[in-house]
């Protein structure tokens, strides 16, 4: 056991705190971040502008220097020094925690999600939801033993256009939409970090290596750039794709694909990584068929293009128009699509921590997500049609 972890057991506290059922809803909720880099960073800022009486009082992170910089903000954010470990399950066995966010490498959030309800904890979980289909199906079934609150990190959920979008095709706005086409174009080589400054004696490998589902000893570019290995992620699948293949779920009360087929390769950045660079993946629902690609070696941009039989919707300029349509009820000319402010993703989760309510991204969602990108990269591996049974919660 380092030293680091000693101390801080050492320092733990032997009078825990009630419960925050037992102290009432006026009270602060005390949140543990497990993972403070890049995304715990973007949850960290949610936190403190959610409006929310709550603040972060523990952290968690396997590299020492993310750990004392998070461990820094914490206490010039919210006042006080938060508690410190490289282990979770230390962080979860703590009774002064009421919640915790997850902010992980992708192919850890199932199982620190399962082990979180299990020891009672309300959850905020980074997407995606999982990168393994049986880790997604453990992790789903895990939290429907409980009656924790999770909030899956699909935070265009809460975008105000979004929304719209979402109000106006279920309001058959546009008709019956039958084909959908999502793309994200960057030109870059995407996930690459600096690892040289990165020393063994500041990680905890052994953590990192999460019960030895990372192989080897110790190698910085593993820790920083976990993107681009298969061992710690599915690629574009879950990295990218998670954020679009949610809205057909959400937009058209579909949650599965039925069928799905992809290809993908590195084709430009052959610089050791293990995931794509080009990707796209055709999922078939019911009566409707949805494209995502994705590229590192152009820059033109994104699209989000909903065709039905009465008009489109482009949901990244928040757009419907009868364009495209013969259909004698189609929509007239352009307009704009009403944008229905809400607040944001992380308030909400808060918020539904002390109704005990359902938040806006449910663990079906998430689960619903992981399910099409794990059948996404599925497909991409073995260069096969994948299929699911939803009945036996199957890949088929």
């Amino acid at each position: 056991m380092s030293g680091t972890r000693r101390r801080f057991l050492a320092g733990a506290s032997l009078a825990f705190s009630p419960t925050l059922a037992q102290t009432g809803s006026n009270d602060r909720i005390r949140l543990g971040l497990i993972g403070n880099g890049g995304r715990g960073n973007a949850l960290f800022s949610e936190v403190a502008k959610s409006g929310e009486n709550a603040a972060i009082t523990a952290v968690c992170d396997v590299w020492r220097v993310n750990r004392d910089a998070m461990a820094a903000k914490v206490k010039q954010t919210f006042g006080a020094a938060p508690w410190e470990t490289t282990r979770y399950q230390e962080l979860l066995a703590r009774k002064d925690v009421d919640a915790v966010l997850i902010a992980t490498p992708d192919m850890t959030h199932p199982k620190i999600l399962a082990d979180a309800v299990a020891a009672g904890k309300d959850v905020y979980v980074e997407k995606p939801f999982a990168v393994d289909f049986n880790d997604a199906k453990m992790a789903y079934l895990a939290v429907k033993k409980t009656d924790c609150v999770v909030q899956v990190g699909t935070q265009r959920r809460s975008e105000a256009g979004l929304i719209g979008v979402a109000k106006a095709i279920q309001g058959g706005a546009i008709g019956k939409v039958t084909r959908v086409n999502m793309e994200v174009n960057f030109q870059e080589a995407r996930w690459r970090r600096d690892h040289h400054m990165v020393k063994a004696e500041d990680v905890d490998w052994e953590a990192f290596r999460f019960g030895g589902r990372i192989s080897g000893g110790f190698d910085a570019r593993k820790l920083r750039e976990w993107q681009l290995f298969r061992e710690t992620t599915n690629g574009i699948a879950g990295l990218w794709m998670c954020h679009y293949i949610d809205l057909p779920a959400w937009f058209l009360n579909d949650p599965f694909p039925q069928r799905v087929v992809a290809l993908g390769g590195v084709y430009l950045w052959k610089d050791g990584r293990q995931t794509s660079d080009v990707f796209e993946a055709i999922c078939e629902y019911k009566d409707c068929l949805v494209t995502f690609a994705m590229s590192l070696t152009n820059s033109s941009g994104g699209r989000n293009h909903w065709f039905g039989t009465k008009g489109t919707i482009n949901a990244d300029t928040f757009q419907m128009s009868g364009d495209g349509s013969r259909d004698p009820n189609r929509l007239e000319g352009a307009s704009a699509i009403e944008k229905i402010e809400v607040d944001s993703h992380m308030a909400n989760f808060l918020k539904c921590m002390r109704t005990r309510q359902q938040p806006r991204a449910t663990v079906e969602a998430g689960y619903s997500h992981a399910v099409a990108g794990c059948m996404a990269a599925t497909a991409l591996e073995t260069g096969r049609r994948v299929g699911y049974d939803p009945a036996r919660m199957e890949l088929t």
